[in-house]
């Protein structure tokens, strides 16, 4: 027992060290999109979301990567390597499985019923793997799944509450349907099977 528990522990370990590397990547280029947008004085905001726009529809796909400011896109990072980590490390179809239906389900929950204004950011994405890793530990317990469930809430508990609406300029809409299309995530992969890679 306490040989398969250590093996599961291990292999994670292992896969998270092969993948650290590329996701680093991955974050950097939100960084450099930043930076371009800065320099062209946030304009690339435009695509953002706008809920029940036509053109608002762009920002389904484009939001995540979009920030209002260097502020906005530090504290999305922070939670965003390591909850992105734990599911690259669970494997590379598996994280682009969840990373899409976060963006495409959560963003469309978000031009459907939000607020008339804005949305941008990786918040939606952030409470997307949130949602995914606690539902993956309840629905599919494992050793690693239960310690990282723990470990993820003890570190980022804080990100439930952001589900609520808080300030005006917090889209807690992105945080309210990116929770709970990561914790549907599991199921649609399941149900129709997906593969995106």
């Amino acid at each position: 027992m306490l040989a398969e528990l250590t093996n599961e522990l291990s292999t994670f370990i292992t896969k998270s060290k092969l993948v650290i590397y590329p996701w680093l990547i991955g974050i950097a280029g939100l960084w450099i999109i930043n930076i371009l947008n800065w320099m062209f004085k946030s304009k690339l905001n435009i695509l953002g979301i706008y809920p029940r726009h036509t053109f608002g529809l762009l920002g389904i796909i484009f939001s995540p990567i979009l920030h209002q400011n260097f502020n906005h896109l530090f504290f999305n990072t922070i939670p965003l390597f390591p909850l992105g980590l734990v599911i690259l490390a669970r494997g590379e179809e598996l994280f682009f499985q969840v990373t899409i239906i976060v963006v495409a389900l959560g963003g469309l929950g978000v031009w459907l019923a939000a607020r008339p204004s804005l949305h941008i950011g990786a918040s939606g994405l952030v409470s997307g793997y949130f949602g995914f890793i606690l539902a993956t530990a309840y629905f599919d317990p494992s050793f690693t799944s239960l310690l990282l469930a723990i470990i993820v809430l003890y570190y980022f508990g804080s990100i439930f509450l952001g589900i609520f609406p808080q300030e005006d300029k917090i889209s807690w809409e992105s945080h309210f349907f990116g929770f709970f299309s990561g914790i549907a995530s599991p199921f649609i992969i399941d149900k129709f099977n997906l593969s995106f890679v």
